[in-house]
């Protein structure tokens, strides 16, 4: 197990290495100059040159990324250049949203996913499974900010059930509070799960098909077990490998998704951070968000891989 771990955590680090460097290149060879941006077409070139170099944009690239990369083993993130205060506070008051989007919309994906494979693999060939793998191709094809709309149109401007946009707050004292800030998150979150339901209930039912035509599926049949008791007992868990290889990858593709969801329903959240950083070439910004969300996905298939492990001890005893 030990072995297994630190070829896992050694992997970790690497891509974590890797993905820095890539980062910061390619933002690196875009055009155009911060320094020019903040402050204008019509600025004199020797006021552009003074601001240029108080923000540190003349330096050498090499000493540009080494500083950065000491900042970040620090916990140093560098001023915003378009807002004037650490990202360090930008990011983790943006993060208060994201993860819990996120986080609410992987539940929803993978309660309906999982409920509705197992349906449809119980009903193989049977108009439940063609009701169910239809609608899940409907899901796939349908993209997310454009179900939001449908949400909004739906539920805020007919029915007048949630608000069309914004965020209250998590506190009382922001005007708003869990409940409230729950509600908000809601719709969002749902236009977020609905693709990510539809995949993942595609994947479950085959995994869930190949599982039950195993030889110990029928014997546990044969001596009484009813179809649930063998569905829910033994074959869920020896499908799960597959089906949490793709939740793995899911949520990374969630958290990357928000920067399109949150700009719907304007949710001040990462992805629009993200979105406001980019058009006002706050590259320090969208530099420390972009490797935030590289880190995120390189975590959660570590934690995917570690999840291979509990689920089949047989990855764990080879050190795969």
């Amino acid at each position: 197990m030990g072995l297994f771990l630190l070829k896992r955590f050694l992997t970790l680090v690497a891509t974590l290495a890797g993905a820095s460097v890539v980062v910061f290149l390619v933002l690196e060879i875009l055009p155009g100059n911060a320094a020019q941006v903040l402050m204008g077409p019509d600025a004199a070139p020797e006021a552009v040159a003074a601001l240029s170099s108080q923000l540190g944009l003349d330096q050498p690239a090499l000493q540009r990324y080494l500083q950065w990369v000491g900042g970040l083993v620090g916990g140093d993130l560098g001023n915003s250049y378009a807002y004037g205060t650490p990202v360090q506070e930008l990011v983790l008051e943006r993060l208060a949203l994201t993860v819990p989007l996120a986080v609410l919309a992987m539940l929803l994906a993978t309660v309906l996913a999982i409920a509705a494979g197992l349906y449809a693999a119980a009903r193989h060939n049977r108009w439940g499974d063609v009701g169910v793998m239809g609608l899940a191709q409907l899901g796939i094809a349908v993209p997310n900010f454009w179900f939001a709309i449908l949400l909004i149109l739906l539920f805020s401007v007919k029915l007048q059930w949630f608000s069309a946009g914004g965020f209250p707050g998590w506190t009382e004292a922001s005007g708003g509070g869990p409940a409230q800030a729950l509600q908000a998150l809601l719709l969002p979150a749902i236009a977020l799960a609905v693709v990510q339901a539809a995949i993942l209930a595609r994947i479950t039912r085959s995994a869930v098909l190949d599982v039950l035509r195993e030889d110990f599926v029928r014997t546990a049949r044969a001596k009484g077990l009813s179809q649930r008791a063998a569905l829910w007992g033994h074959v869920l868990r020896n499908a799960m490998i597959p089906v949490v290889t793709v939740m793995g990858l899911q949520f990374a593709n969630l958290l990357a998704g928000t920067i399109v969801v949150e700009n719907v329903f304007y949710l001040p959240g990462l992805g629009r951070l993200i979105f406001q950083s980019i058009a006002n070439r706050d590259l320090i910004v969208v530099r420390n968000c972009v490797l935030l969300l590289a880190a995120m996905v390189i975590v959660v298939n570590f934690v995917v891989d570690l999840l291979y492990a509990a689920i089949d001890p047989r990855v764990k005893a080879n050190g795969l």
